[in-house]
């Protein structure tokens, strides 16, 4: 069993920055697959980025450049920085957690957070 939190949501301005923090009640470092999914009401959760228990990292085509996914083994903390974002990028952002290794956004994810809410306006 794995529990997580996120956290780090909140309104920007467009071009502005947030970076969201996942954290996790077991050490997943080199031994999970960790992700970064989003979803809007009337849509589908869709992938933003994973990164595997190697380190490799994958991220959305939407991206762009613009996100970055990283871990924190002694906090037991995934975090996604995201830049320059964009209107478009409103929406709840969850972490998900699958022992093992990933199988690209395809991953079947055993455990997932609440979510956090990213609004970007204008």
């Amino acid at each position: 069993q794995m529990t997580l939190v996120e956290s780090g949501g909140g309104s920007v301005q467009a071009g502005g920055s947030l970076r969201l923090s996942c954290s996790a009640s077991k050490d997943f470092f080199r031994s999970w697959c960790m992700g970064w999914f989003r979803q809007v009401p009337g849509k589908e959760r869709e992938g933003v980025a994973i990164i595997d228990k190697d380190g490799t990292t994958k991220f959305a085509d939407f991206v762009k450049g613009r996100f970055t996914i990283s871990e924190d083994s002694a906090k037991n903390t995934l975090y996604l920085q995201m830049n320059t974002l964009e209107p478009e990028d409103t929406a709840m952002y969850y972490c998900g957690a699958r022992y093992g290794w990933c199988n690209d956004f395809l991953t079947n994810f055993q455990f997932w957070g609440q979510g956090t809410q990213v609004t970007v306006f204008p």
